[in-house]
């Protein structure tokens, strides 16, 4: 019941929390580094989660302190995360635990409000059918990596209900392999009380401000954020073989058939 009660004041400053973030991009990150905006958008995420009744637990492979603050190694070769998708709230839950630059679906960034954030942090979008998009994208990320970024791919293509994998695309793989990255799954579960929850799936027509409400008014919601092993990318290893072993990874860690 007292969810319900609470429901509208998350509303409130979950909406205030979204327009000082836009402030935020817009007045800020044009004269901050990349560095400084990971900072930025790790707080500014963790607060986001918070404000919505939720709550972020990370585990897996232990991230260097250094790493975890700032999403940057500038002295070695970035990563790329391949993560499970569920929901829109995916990707603050991860940039909570380690910030990122994700890869993302172009209409992502026609969203109202949350688009503009999203945009402006860094999310390198891709056109679906549009002739090249791949071969510029691969070039992109190379590029980021190059620089020590993490990178993040939700490799699915799609979102679920969070109760099944769907197979994982592999062309953002190829790059990854190009320059030497580290390749590590992320597997990401919600949780109500300690039981698989759907009420932050974002499928199908539901609209964002319905999953919005649907999250405000969840029981005790959990978003599980773990991080496993990297990859092996060994010579005989192609992006194909490594897309199959992460997804078994993420299937695993989720309880899911491979």
């Amino acid at each position: 019941m007292m969810r319900w009660l609470l429901a509208p004041l998350r509303a409130v400053l979950f909406s205030a929390h979204v327009l000082l973030g836009v402030a935020i991009v817009l007045v800020i990150f044009p004269f901050a580094g990349q560095i400084a905006r990971n900072r930025i958008n790790r707080t500014w995420s963790r607060i986001l989660i918070a404000l919505s009744g939720a709550r972020v637990v990370a585990s897996g492979v232990a991230i260097a302190p250094q790493l975890q603050r700032d999403g940057i190694d500038p002295l070695s070769t970035g990563r790329l995360a391949l993560a499970n998708h569920v929901s829109w709230m995916d990707i603050f839950a991860i940039n909570a635990v380690l910030p990122s630059r994700f890869i993302a679906k172009a209409e992502i960034g026609r969203w109202p409000l949350l688009g503009v954030l999203v945009s402006r942090s860094g999310t390198l979008y891709i056109e679906r059918g549009r002739r090249h998009a791949v071969a510029a994208m691969n070039k992109t990320v190379r590029d980021h990596l190059k620089l020590g970024e993490t990178i993040v791919v939700f490799a699915e293509g799609t979102t679920t209900d969070g109760s099944q994998l769907l197979p994982f695309h592999s062309n953002v793989i190829a790059p990854a392999l190009e320059v030497g990255a580290a390749i590590w799954p992320l597997a990401i579960r919600y949780t109500e009380r300690g039981k698989r929850s759907a009420a932050a799936a974002f499928i199908g027509e539901t609209g964002l401000f319905t999953s919005l409400a649907q999250i405000l008014v969840a029981d005790q919601l959990i978003v599980e954020v773990t991080v496993l092993p990297p990859v092996s990318t060994s010579e005989a290893a192609d992006r194909h073989s490594i897309a199959r072993a992460a997804r078994a990874a993420i299937a695993q860690k989720l309880g899911f058939e491979t």
